[in-house]
Parts: C-alpha cells; structure tokens; sequence
C-alpha cells in the first residue's frame, strides 16, 4: 500500500471523464487500498480514481462510522429520490466548503474489489457521498453544482499535519 499524491484544483485531469474498468484484478484492488490509504491519511470521506490522477471508474469512501470502507468499481446512479442541502469540501479542494444540493437518498450498482456486482441504497451522508465521488468520475466538481455564494476557505488548525 501506498500514499498517492492528491491532484488539486486547477489539475486537468480532474475535468476529464474516467474509463469504465474491464477487469478487476490485483492492480486494481491495488490501486483502491492505496485511494483508501490516502483518503486515511488526509481525513476525508471519499476519494475517486481522478484526484490521484488515475482515469478510471473507481471510488472509495469511509463514514467512519464502523462499517467496513466502500471500495467500488464502475459506480452508476441508477436511482434518486429526494433532496438534501448539504455543506460539502473535497480533498482537491484544502480548506473549502460550499453548499449543495444532492440526492436524499440513492441506490448505486457497481462492482466490489472483488468484481462481484453490488447495490447499494443509501440516505444522507452516504448518498452525499457517493453523489461526490461518481460526480468526479466524469469530470464534475462540487464547486460546479454549488449554491452561488456559498463557498468559504476555512483557515487550517494550526496543529494539523
């Protein structure tokens, strides 16, 4: 495992829309412990193939909330349902939030890093971030779907890192 440099605003990679993956093999399940371990490292809640600079379709996210981290392949938003107002940052954006709309709820189909098909229906903050994260998979940024006027660059805690 390995920490991945994370690409900031104003990389053009992350306005380019990621490639569906053929195959899920060890380098793939490679590539997401790494998302992982990076998205870890940098206290986020989810990260996608894009901000590490890799073009393809595969995410990771972690609520820390004791359930086992979200390590998908190929995620697609088959459904929606709802809205939510929802104060969102991102890793490739340090230290900025903005306002949101997103999904209430969603359910995602993907597979797992194992490359057996999965659904997931989800509320809240987890629909928020899936919402995030596969946005990223084509080229959108949070800052794109903002609400006009909302975004705000906290100065950092002296004491981290």
């Amino acid at each position: 495992m390995a920490i991945r440099q994370i690409r900031l605003n104003g990389d053009e990679i992350l306005r380019k829309k990621a490639r569906e993956v053929e195959n899920v093999d060890d380098k793939i399940r490679e590539l997401l412990n790494d998302m992982l371990e990076t998205m870890h490292k940098y206290n986020g809640v989810g990260l996608a193939g894009p901000q590490v600079g890799i073009l393809k379709r595969v995410i990771v996210i972690d609520l820390y909330d004791g359930e086992k981290p979200l390590l998908l392949v190929n995620p697609k938003i088959i459904k929606t349902k709802g809205k939510q107002e929802v104060e969102e940052g991102c890793l490739s954006f340090p230290n900025e939030y903005a306002k949101i709309i997103r999904p209430k709820e969603v359910v995602v189909e993907a597979l797992n890093e194992d490359g057996k098909k999965v659904k997931i229906v989800a509320k809240d903050l987890l629909a928020q971030a899936l919402s995030h994260e596969i946005d990223h998979l084509d080229g959108i940024l949070f800052v794109d779907n903002m609400i006009p006027g909302t975004l705000q660059y906290v100065e950092p805690e002296e004491n981290e890192g």
